[in-house]
């Protein structure tokens, strides 16, 4: 499979080009923006693969990709969607700190091709996730606290996956995560039932999320943590596969894995 990585340069960018033998897939285009240092240099520091290197996203033709996967900033996601559009190829978008309008973006692509959204292409965070929603739906009146942890450059927080956190929590409930969330507290005051979220940022912390589900006398802790980023690639890889054969469709991890189908066979 030929892939294409949007924010090639980034750290998760990096990733995808590190991994990308390992797990059966050549990077095909490396996109990165018009300001990058990186642009013209080859993507592989050995003269063997010298040929693939750092490009414009103008510079990309047709069937360079069989997919692409965006792991760039939210700022360029409108012209993402349209490169893809343009080659005619599937998209992977993994940004994080994506605003309402954006998230209709990505909605209105799904009706002419298929994008798959992921605010974490961990498999571990997709099982948390279904993990975290049942937890919700059992223990209706518990208290919940999202704690995430980050490296310290890092911009938004809380962290997207946090966020999605938050947002399966609240469909335990059968609630939207606006109704329910107390936000980041700084007073440390809640409402009962409510979804509080805590942030840390430090040195280089790759990501840990925690979601603490708590009533008098007892919680619940529910921890991921990540020590290395091809965890991360090697999702987003899988879910580039997966999508390739895909009709048009706005998709997540959890159909990919197709949790939901696994979730009803086991209830």
């Amino acid at each position: 499979m030929k892939l294409g990585i949007l924010g090639a340069s980034g750290r998760m960018g990096k990733a995808v080009v590190a991994n990308a033998s390992r797990l059966h897939a050549t990077v095909t285009a490396a996109v990165v923006s018009e300001q990058s240092s990186r642009y013209g240099e080859p993507i592989y520091p050995n003269a063997a693969e010298a040929g693939v290197r750092f490009q414009h996203a103008g510079e990309i033709v047709l069937h360079q990709t069989d997919v692409l996967i965006d792991f760039s900033l939210p700022q360029a996601l409108e012209n993402n969607i349209a490169l893809a559009q343009r080659l005619g190829v599937p998209l992977v978008v993994c940004t994080t700190g994506l605003s309402e309008g954006q998230h209709e973006l990505l909605a209105q692509a799904g009706q002419s091709m298929p994008v798959l959204y992921a605010a974490n292409t961990s498999v571990g965070i997709t099982l948390l996730r279904q993990l975290v929603q049942l937890t919700s739906a059992a223990l209706p009146d518990t208290d919940i606290e999202i704690f995430e942890a980050h490296h310290s450059a890092k911009r938004d927080g809380p962290s997207g996956t946090a966020v999605a956190l938050g947002e399966s929590a609240a469909a335990g409930r059968g609630k939207s995560l606006s109704e329910l969330s107390a936000g980041v507290r700084g007073d440390g005051l809640r409402e009962t039932g409510s979804i509080g979220f805590s942030i840390m940022r430090a040195a280089d912390i790759i990501g840990e999320h925690t979601v603490l589900f708590a009533h008098a006398g007892e919680r619940i802790e529910l921890t991921h943590r990540v020590s290395n980023r091809q965890i991360f690639a090697q999702g987003a890889v899988q879910a580039a596969k997966w999508l390739k054969d895909q009709p048009a469709g706005l998709y997540s991890m959890a159909d990919m894995l197709q949790l939901k189908t696994l979730l009803k066979q086991l209830i």
